[in-house]
């Protein structure tokens, strides 16, 4: 803005020093006087902008410093997605994976692994942080089954590397691929993206921490990338997991091939495999849980031992029978201790005759479980918690009210708040948006009438309002108290004395232009005015943008939508009614300009605040107000508490189900089954 500000100014004076001379009969004083003008202004412009300008020191350390911050972002944030994905425990599974062997260019890696190196005897496997540090180049892909825990792996692997992070080791950074726009989205693009969306960084932070190689991406979900074949099977031609492989098979660090994480199903994985697959990478394969582990982890988790005692000692007898091997994951291990943790038989597990028939019987019985488990002060009931997550399902349905930008027939994981509003009906919630809008804004021109002048100041009102739109392109994503430390309190005092002489000086020079050559009374205090408030403005809005500091979690951008209309609609409301009121009091007197700066500042902050800042969280609240009776209107509060329950998980600004498979069994199941 200053910038703009500063050529505007610079071609006024100049255009009013070329006007006067062509007139002629100046004095030598005053030609020289003319020329230094537009000389003076561009000094002055330049001056303020370096002053504006942040010191800036090397490039690699910033980022090095900025990596520390967001690794406690990343931490703060998976190990409570670690903990939900654990059935809200500690206990763990110890994983056995093996090293897969590669068609070409393979990695240089172990033969095999374990989750970590807990148990007794000699370890002789290495851990997962062990093991990736030993593969050479650090390119790992994390394939198994459905359920078998390649979220879990590369979730302790993340945790583990930053636990004993050093301070320029890269950031891992978990990403669900089904975000990648592959059309037009590099990878280092789609990394800066996520920073921004997920952890809330500047762009500028975000394009400078990847540029410096200190993000690593943990890419989780290829398999989620494209819809499946007619017969259900993955489709070997998988345009854009193809393009995903492509993509990480071009992507270099130096002259290296670039580290990364990736996971993906196994069977999804060999079909891209027949004409693609990363190269440079050690593929690992997670093995099924062994009866060992499944004992251990059973009887860890359980309350009532007893009670577990005739699946426990069933799983013992027969290893090798049909329900050890349906409970060798740890999806259906974590289902079916969160199922029988307080209460029922576990040896109802006996009497099933397949793996359907125990999947449909265990998540049947999840939601009640996990309803009466968690803590629940708002009284949700199971039913009702079946009937909302149902009708979230949806919305990922490839059928349903997918995002524009979502692949054809691809079924959708991540829940954003903002992206809801299809649920309730395009037409209907559009309609709603725009009557409510109108209205709200609306509200303001009674106020004009008041005035001397009435149509005056509607149109004056109503253009102050379009011109204030060009804001939008610049105002922050989130915001953050330019008060809290002595540092930021420094900073906002430069960035308004600096400002505010820039757009005061620009202001008097446009006044003294406006009121010398074209004669308009009082225009020079009215110049000052407006740029004295203008810089205000605009360097208070500039210091309200949040510097990276916490994981804000999947509700923050809607928040944060709201709170920078009501913050920006203040302070641009006040800037322009204040600029208005005292140019028109100048010229026409106090009481017309009270009047007009009283309109200008409800109508205009209005107008900037709800309808061009706040659009988020505006189209938010119309889709929780079109789906009374379908969705619960404190929604966010909802799945938040479904997060806390384990029936949902948070990926960066997305709520997700906890498994796939609890979302493809809650589409399926419009009403909750009748139990037992």
């Amino acid at each position: 803005m200053f910038g703009a500000l500063g050529a505007l100014v610079i071609g006024v004076s100049v255009a009013y020093a070329v006007r006067q001379l062509m007139h002629g009969g100046l004095e030598p004083g005053d030609t020289t006087g003319l020329l230094g003008l537009p000389l003076g202004v561009t000094g002055l412009v330049v001056a303020v902008t370096a002053l504006r300008k942040p010191v800036e020191g090397n490039d690699a350390e910033r980022a090095r410093g900025w990596a520390a911050t967001l690794a406690r972002q990343v931490e703060d944030g998976e190990s409570g997605v670690w903990r939900q994905l654990l059935g809200d425990d500690t206990r763990r599974i110890n994983l056995a994976y093996d090293l897969h062997p590669a068609a070409a260019r393979p990695a240089v890696a172990p033969t095999a692994g374990r989750l970590t190196a807990d148990g007794s005897g000699p370890v002789t496997l290495p851990d997962i942080v062990s093991y990736y540090r030993a593969t050479q180049p650090l390119r790992l892909v994390v394939t198994g089954a459905a359920g078998a825990g390649k979220t879990v792996l590369a979730l302790e692997l993340m945790l583990a590397l930053l636990d004993g992070r050093a301070e320029d080791a890269p950031v891992p950074v978990r990403i669900p691929l089904s975000r990648w726009d592959t059309e037009d989205q590099s990878l280092p693009e789609l990394l800066q993206q996520w920073l921004v969306e997920a952890y809330d960084w500047p762009t500028d932070l975000a394009v400078g921490m990847v540029q410096h190689g200190m993000v690593l991406p943990v890419l989780d979900g290829l398999d989620e990338m494209d819809p499946p074949a007619p017969d259900g099977s993955p489709d070997p031609a998988a345009p854009r997991a193809t393009a995903v492989v492509r993509a990480l098979n071009a992507y270099q660090r130096g002259r290296d091939a670039g580290p990364l994480i990736l996971t993906c199903r196994t069977h999804h994985y060999d079909a891209l495999t027949t004409h693609t697959e990363v190269l440079d990478a050690a593929r690992i394969t997670i093995a099924p849980v062994d009866t060992t582990d499944a004992h251990a982890y059973l009887t860890d988790r359980a309350l009532d031992p007893a009670r577990w005692q005739p699946l426990l000692d069933h799983l013992t007898a027969h290893p090798g029978g049909l329900l050890a091997a349906v409970l060798s994951t740890p999806w259906r291990l974590c289902l079916t201790a969160t199922v029988y943790h307080r209460d029922g038989d576990p040896a109802e597990l006996l009497t099933l005759p397949d793996a359907n028939a125990l999947d449909q019987h265990l998540l049947a019985r999840y939601i009640p479980a996990a309803t009466h488990t968690a803590p629940n002060p708002h009284g949700y009931t199971p039913q009702d918690v079946h009937h909302w997550l149902h009708h979230l399902t949806t919305h990922l349905d490839p059928t349903g009210t997918l995002p524009a930008n979502s692949p054809a027939g691809a079924e959708a994981t991540d829940l954003l708040l903002h992206e809801l509003w299809p649920l309730a009906g395009r037409t209907r919630v559009r309609t709603t948006d725009a009557l409510l809008t109108t209205l709200t804004v609306l509200t303001a021109l009674p106020l004009a009438w008041a005035g001397p002048d009435p149509t005056a100041a509607v149109l004056l009102t109503s253009a102050a309002a379009g011109a204030m739109t060009t804001m939008v392109r610049s105002s922050p994503n989130s915001l953050a108290n330019p008060f809290r430390t002595p540092q930021r309190r420094r900073k906002l005092a430069l960035v308004l004395v600096s400002g505010t002489a820039l757009t005061t000086t620009l202001g008097s020079v446009v006044g003294l232009v406006l009121e010398t050559a074209l004669g308009i009374p009082r225009a020079i205090p009215a110049g000052i005015a407006v740029g004295f408030v203008l810089g205000l403005a605009s360097g208070f809005m500039a210091e309200l943008e949040q510097e990276p500091d916490a994981n804000l979690g999947a509700r923050a951008l809607v928040r944060n939508n709201a709170l920078l209309g009501i913050v920006g609609g203040t302070v641009v409301g006040i800037a322009v009614g204040t600029t208005l009121g005292i140019t028109f009091g100048l010229a026409l007197g106090i009481a017309y300009g009270l009047s007009v700066g009283v309109v200008a500042s409800v109508a205009v902050g209005l107008t900037f605040g709800i309808t061009f800042v706040a659009g988020a969280i505006r189209r938010y609240a119309v889709f929780l107000l079109c789906s009374r009776h379908r969705l619960p209107f404190r929604l966010a509060l909802f799945l938040d508490w479904a997060v806390s329950a384990g029936l949902m998980r948070c990926s960066g600004p997305a709520y997700q189900y906890r498994h796939r498979e609890l979302q493809h069994w809650l589409r399926q199941h419009p009403q909750p089954p009748d139990l037992p």
